[in-house]
C-alpha cells in the first residue's frame, strides 16, 4: 500500500510547482522575469512571493508559495466551519499552497487564477483544496470549451464524478452576488477533500498534483494563441471594467483573501492578485448586441461548456 504523504512532502512538492510554473510563464512571455520576495509570518511560517510586471504578454502576474502555521483563532475556525469542537485550547493549524493570478496586457488574453492548497490541524483533521478558473475579458465560446475540456480530462483520470461536481462548485464559488454574474467562465473548485473508504490520501494528493501541473500548459496555450490579436482603446476600456469586477470578487467574497488577512498573512502577497489598473463607471451598461453585452450574457451559472 502506498504511504500517505506527510506535510513535509506536500510542502516540498508545492515549492517545486512554483518553480516550474514561473519558468514556464517566463519562457512564454519572452521578456518578463519574476521578482522574488521571501517573507516570514509573525505567528509562524512564511512564504515566497514572485511577481512579474510589465512583460511582453503579462502585465502583472503573481505566483505565490506559502507555508504558515500557528494557533487557529476563533475567526479562522468559524471561517473553516470548525466551531463544533471539544472544549479546551484551540488547535494549531498548518497551511501550505501555491496561488496564482495572471493579468495579461492584451484584452484578448484571459485572466486566469489557480490555487492548490493543503491544510491540517493538530487534532488530526486535514484536507486538500484548490481550483482553477478562467476570466476572459471577452468570452470566446471555443476558448471556454477548450479550457473546460482540459480540466475535464484531468478530473476524469482520477474520478469521473470530479468534473461535474467541481465545475458546479466553481460556478457557485466564483459568483459575484451583488452583481448577479459569475466572475468568468468558471472552471473547477474543490475544498475539504479527505480520505474515505474509496479514496486515499495518496489518491487525493495525486489529483492535487494533476490540477497544479495543468496550469502551465493551459495558460501558455492562451498566451501564445491570443497575445498578437489586435485590440483598440475600446477593448482596453472594457478590460479595465472587467478587472474592476475581479477586484470586487477578491475583496468582498474570496475565502482565501479573507483567510490570509485574518491569519496575519503578508498583505502584499495576499493582494498580489489585484490588477495593475482597474476602472469603475457609475451605472455602466454596454451597447445592446455588442461584444461587451454578449460577454455579459455568458456570465451565468450552469453553462455546460462541453455542449455549447
Amino acid at each position: 500500500m502506498q504511504q500517505p504523504p506527510d506535510r513535509h512532502q506536500i510542502t516540498t512538492y508545492l515549492q517545486g510547482l512554483q518553480e516550474q510554473i514561473c519558468t514556464a510563464l517566463e519562457q512564454a512571455d519572452g521578456s518578463g522575469t519574476f521578482r522574488e520576495d521571501h517573507w516570514q509570518r509573525p505567528g509562524g511560517g512564511g512564504g515566497r512571493s514572485r511577481v512579474l510586471a510589465d512583460g511582453t504578454i503579462i502585465e502583472k502576474g503573481g505566483v505565490g508559495f506559502s507555508a504558515v502555521e500557528g494557533e487557529a483563532s476563533e475567526a479562522t475556525l468559524r471561517q473553516l466551519n470548525l466551531t463544533d469542537r471539544a472544549a479546551g485550547p484551540p488547535p494549531t493549524f498548518y497551511a501550505t499552497g501555491v496561488s496564482i493570478v495572471i493579468h495579461p496586457r492584451n484584452p484578448r488574453v484571459p485572466i486566469i487564477h489557480m490555487n492548490v492548497r493543503y491544510f491540517e490541524l493538530s487534532n488530526g483533521t486535514y484536507w486538500f483544496g484548490g481550483g482553477i478558473d478562467l476570466t476572459p475579458h471577452y468570452v470566446v465560446p471555443d476558448d471556454a470549451r477548450w479550457f473546460h475540456q482540459q480540466l475535464k480530462t484531468v478530473c476524469d483520470q482520477h474520478d469521473p464524478s470530479y468534473y461535474p461536481r467541481f465545475k458546479t462548485w466553481a460556478d457557485d464559488y466564483f459568483f459575484i452576488p451583488h452583481r448577479q454574474e459569475t466572475r468568468g467562465v468558471g472552471g473547477i473548485f474543490f475544498d475539504y477533500l479527505k480520505e474515505s473508504d474509496t479514496v486515499s490520501k495518496a489518491d487525493l494528493f495525486a489529483f492535487h498534483r494533476a490540477v497544479g501541473e495543468s496550469f502551465a500548459p493551459i495558460y501558455t496555450h492562451f498566451m501564445q494563441q491570443n497575445h498578437n490579436l489586435p485590440y483598440s482603446p475600446r477593448e482596453q476600456h472594457w478590460q479595465g471594467l472587467r478587472r474592476g469586477r475581479y477586484v470586487e470578487f477578491n475583496l468582498a467574497w474570496d475565502r482565501g483573501t479573507k483567510f490570509g488577512l485574518e491569519t496575519n498573512g503578508r498583505t502584499e502577497s495576499i493582494l498580489m492578485s489585484m490588477p495593475p489598473q482597474a476602472n469603475w463607471i457609475y451605472d455602466y451598461h454596454p451597447e445592446a448586441a455588442s461584444p461587451e453585452s454578449d460577454t455579459l450574457a455568458w456570465l451565468r451559472k450552469g453553462v455546460n461548456w462541453a455542449d455549447v
